[in-house]
């Protein structure tokens, strides 16, 4: 099987707006530096306020603020500068928040903005941490910091073939988005991602390990743009495929650049 790179994706701070790549870096044992490398967690969930924010280790997203808990954080279109440290955050248009990362000031800044935002929204029904408490920025501005979903390193990779597949049984438009993945694939078949479980593939320069597929929840039912749960993916998985699978994880086995237009083999 090859498929070739289509788009690459990070996501500097956990649960918000995506950034598009054109290349980036793997790393073995690490993943990407600068994916999910920041977090906006509630303060009455940290169990060691001793430990100075950017130090803060890996947390479950239970305690953070996620759009699958608090979807309208999908509303807001949130920039992160990594070389300056720079969050800039707008609002249909409007620039709401723009802030360093890196000092004491500006994660205060920043965990206040996000604070007053979550008390002007509503959580969904099943939000592990419904409670409008306050949010601590947490995470190292340089990008060393990790809090993807689940505590060892990954990496998420799912086809374009899938989402067109999504596309034509939901009568409109998936966006890659919705499923936030970290690389996007072209050139396969939908759902042939799941065949490369437990295989060894060359990705650019780098060297992975695809290890299992991906558990949705209901984030993929969220608008990207508006943030609005507006299409019943969960649902239609389960009606049409019999589970709620899409894309697969993946270690890195070999460190390397993986670019836009590379193959995977």
């Amino acid at each position: 099987m090859v498929a070739t790179v289509k788009q690459l994706f990070i996501y500097p701070i956990k649960g918000l707006t995506p950034q598009e790549m054109s290349e980036f870096i793997v790393t073995e044992g690490r993943g990407i530096k600068g994916d999910r490398a920041l977090a906006l967690m509630f303060a009455d969930r940290i169990e060691s306020p001793q430990i100075p924010p950017e130090n803060q280790p890996w947390t479950h997203k239970k305690n953070l603020a996620v759009q699958n808990d608090w979807p309208l954080l999908a509303a807001l279109e949130c920039h992160y500068e990594p070389q300056k440290s720079i969050l800039t955050v707008k609002h249909q248009g409007v620039a709401v928040l723009e802030t360093e990362t890196n000092t004491a000031a500006g994660r205060d800044r920043t965990g206040a903005f996000f604070t007053e935002y979550l008390n002007a929204i509503q959580p969904t029904k099943e939000a592990r941490h419904p409670q409008r408490t306050a949010l601590q920025l947490i995470g190292d501005s340089s990008g060393e910091t990790r809090y993807p979903d689940r505590e060892p390193v990954h990496i998420s990779l799912l086809s374009q073939a899938t989402l067109d597949e999504l596309t034509q049984k939901a009568d409109r438009p998936i966006d890659a988005r919705r499923f936030r993945p970290n690389i996007v694939l072209d050139g396969i078949p939908a759902r042939s991602e799941f065949e490369l479980v437990g295989k060894q593939l060359q990705l650019g320069e780098a060297q992975i390990e695809v290890t299992a597929r991906i558990g949705r929840c209901v984030n993929i039912e969220v608008n990207p743009e508006t943030g609005d749960r507006d299409i019943p993916l969960l649902s239609l998985l389960q009606q049409e495929f019999g589970h709620a699978q899409t894309g697969v994880l993946a270690k890195i086995i070999t460190s390397g650049k993986v670019k836009i237009g590379d193959m995977l083999h």
